[in-house]
């Protein structure tokens, strides 16, 4: 029960079942039809142990309509005892031809009179596990039901209008009457699903801004942006001017930076909008102050592509910076620990090393999470207590290349500030995309010898299969071979998760510097890297990638002027997922479009990643169907917030427990 969370009553009360069966009624057997799912009432005339084909228990039922076999291949002699000839019995299963006629595999039974009466209401049959009898969890929940604290918190007025109250809601949908519309009970359009829905949602809604008004009673170093200061510096110095995107957001930033309360923004914008820039201004304004900066990324190769970057643009304005990641060891570890220590490098780089323990700043005053979906909760609070006085926290910046779907940023990153860039900076050219059976292959090696001739330069994706790196590294070795033999004079590079971060930073360095031609690579490359002179991506089995990685993918092309092209290769059969991410992916380059694709096919979890490890996502609400009600729900917390915070906390308590914990990283 613990294992299924099913730990005190109001948990069983909201335990809803996955289906329901009728036992309200009783079909004549010679009503049966082949695949019909039935209960049948009748007497046993014939019960006896088969031996062929193998040992079985057949049992013969006679309603006086007609005749029904029940078959079992596995039994028990209380099985005998219930079903023994001239005992009435009501049995519940699937009709199917048979040997003997129209019969009943491992059908549910139970011994009844002439007087038993019929259920009133649908049966439930519950989620559960396999040591959890549907019948002991039946009994838990109808139990809990009834102990269950379910009284009326919400004000009526708050509540969306027709609505029921919440414990008929739970007591209809744990025993729904047989009259009900079976269409409202599974697209869950229901008066009673609806209740319990907006109910969820007004906990989640309730939950973040709990989480969000608790933020602000934390206090931040305060910045202040100086007229010739270390930011007017780096504009002046950069050999590009920003969009108007990238100063809407870099002045929202900087106003963060002014307060004293903590900031927790979310910055997000397409692959390759220039959001590292924006970092690096954000960062300047904190150093400018005497404070130092972490910029936390997931991947090595995406840490040293924002290492170089902020390198080559803040070094020649003097600031010191440091590199630290899990392959980085020994001499150069401690020195870099040390400078950290002091001080002395304002600017700190990294993968999760950054939050080891011997890791320790002088005086952290902004911290940066790239790709913070990839970032569980825990890493990002050991981020947060890196500020060693202890009455600050450090501000928070977190920067995603996948863009968040509207209802979702208003509802499970509803805590968070978002900015937005939604404009690509000037000279990058859209791509094309097309889709081909991997039976293309050959011609698609040809496209490829074309475009090396012409001095292009071209990555080929393969994907890790079952979470297998050996696999995964055969896959992209035989690959490397056969394009090798197929491009003879040309230079192929191989990059996967099992070289060392040398030999990785060789590869990379070579193709960076075009001196390779082809790079076959794991999904590495996923984020970060920007070769302006490769202008074509092919990924392999591309039906295995969800959408906002194969996005992600194809943003490492059309990084400069040259026209560029993402060839997804697939293998057939297809599923419909499969095909459903496929076509969106030919028929927009708008990252937005994307994710609002993205949720459709796969629901919320995939842009949350780590963010609530812990807390539930939404178990009754569909954010691409109830949009409406998470207005209804956003506009009504804030009401009950202002106006009855101990009713907020009750309900919060009521749905969350102890997961709203999770909220407020």
């Amino acid at each position: 029960m613990e294992k299924l969370g099913l730990v005190r009553d109001i948990d069983l009360a909201l335990h809803i079942p996955l289906r329901y069966e009728d036992e309200t009624r009783i079909t004549p057997i010679s009503d049966l039809r082949d695949g019909d799912t039935a209960q049948v009432e009748g007497v046993v005339s014939d019960c006896q142990i088969l031996f062929r084909p193998r040992r079985q228990l057949v049992v013969k039922l006679d309603d006086g309509s007609d005749e029904l076999f029940l078959r079992f291949l596995n039994f028990y002699p209380n099985h005998q005892k219930t079903l023994a000839a001239g005992k009435r019995v009501r049995v519940r299963g699937e009709a199917r031809g048979g040997f003997f006629g129209l019969e009943m595999v491992h059908p549910s039974f139970k011994g009844v009179d002439a007087e038993t009466p019929l259920a009133t209401a649908l049966t439930p049959v519950y989620p559960t596990s396999a040591t959890l009898p549907q019948a002991y969890l039946r009994k838990a929940v109808a139990s809990g039901l009834h102990r269950a604290d379910l009284a009326e918190l919400i004000p009526p007025e708050l509540l969306p209008r027709g609505s029921w109250n919440l414990r008929d809601s739970l007591r209809f949908l744990h025993h729904p009457t047989p009259d009900v519309s079976l269409g409202e009970l599974e697209d869950k359009t229901h008066p009673a699903w609806q209740r319990l829905k907006f109910e969820e949602l007004l906990a989640q809604q309730l939950s973040q801004l709990q989480a969000k008004n608790e933020r602000a009673l934390q206090r931040a170093p305060r910045f202040t942006v100086r007229t010739g200061g270390l930011q007017e510096k780096l504009l002046a110095a950069l050999p590009f001017s920003l969009t108007a995107a990238q100063r809407r957001v870099v002045e929202e930033i900087a106003l963060d930076l002014q307060r004293e309360v903590p900031m927790h923004r979310l910055l997000q914008g397409d692959v390759g909008s220039g959001k590292t820039v924006v970092a690096a201004l954000a960062a300047a304004i904190a150093m400018n102050e005497g404070w130092q900066c972490a910029l936390m990324a997931p991947t090595e190769i995406l840490a040293e592509q924002h290492f170089r970057k902020l390198v080559q643009w803040l070094e020649p304005l003097g600031i010191q910076t440091a590199w630290l990641t899990g392959s980085r060891k020994g001499k150069k570890r401690a020195e870099m620990l040390v400078r950290v220590a002091s001080g002395e490098a304002a600017l700190v780089v990294g993968t999760h090393a950054v939050i080891q323990s011997e890791v320790q700043f002088a005086k952290l005053g902004l911290a940066i999470i790239d790709e913070q979906h990839r970032f569980g909760v825990a890493q990002r609070l050991a981020l947060r207590d890196k500020l060693e006085q202890q009455s600050l926290e450090p501000h928070l910046l977190m920067m995603s290349a996948t863009p968040i779907p509207r209802t979702l940023a208003m509802t499970l990153f509803a805590d968070l500030d978002v900015s937005t860039i939604d404009e690509l900076p000037p000279g990058r050219t859209p791509i094309v995309t097309k889709v081909f059976s991997d039976n293309k292959r050959e011609g698609v090696i040809r496209t490829i010898a074309a475009e090396v001739a012409q001095g292009k330069q071209v990555y080929w994706v393969c994907p890790l299969i079952e979470e297998s790196e050996k696999l995964d590294l055969q896959n992209a070795t035989a690959t490397h071979e056969q394009l090798s033999a197929a491009l003879p004079g040309h230079s192929v590079g191989l990059l996967h998760g099992r070289m060392n971060a040398t030999d990785k930073a060789a590869v990379m360095a070579q193709f960076t510097a075009g001196q390779m031609q082809v790079l076959v690579s794991t999904t590495v490359i996923e984020v970060g890297v920007d070769v302006p002179n490769a202008s074509l991506m092919v990924i392999e089995h591309a039906e295995r990638f969800g959408l906002s990685q194969l996005h992600q993918l194809r943003g490492r092309v059309g990084r400069g002027s040259v026209a560029s092209v993402c060839v997804l290769l697939y293998t057939s059969p297809l599923s419909d997922t499969g095909k459903s991410r496929l076509k969106a992916m030919a028929e927009s380059n708008d990252g937005f479009e994307i994710s609002r694709r993205d949720l459709e096919i796969r629901g919320p979890g995939e842009f949350l990643g780590a963010r609530q490890s812990g807390a539930p996502l939404l178990r009754f609400a569909d954010l691409t169907l109830d949009e409406r009600l998470v207005h209804v729900a956003r506009q009504a917390a804030s009401q009950l917030l202002a106006s009855e915070p101990r009713v907020a906390d009750q309900h919060v308590a009521r749905w969350l427990g102890s997961k709203a914990e999770f909220l407020k990283a």
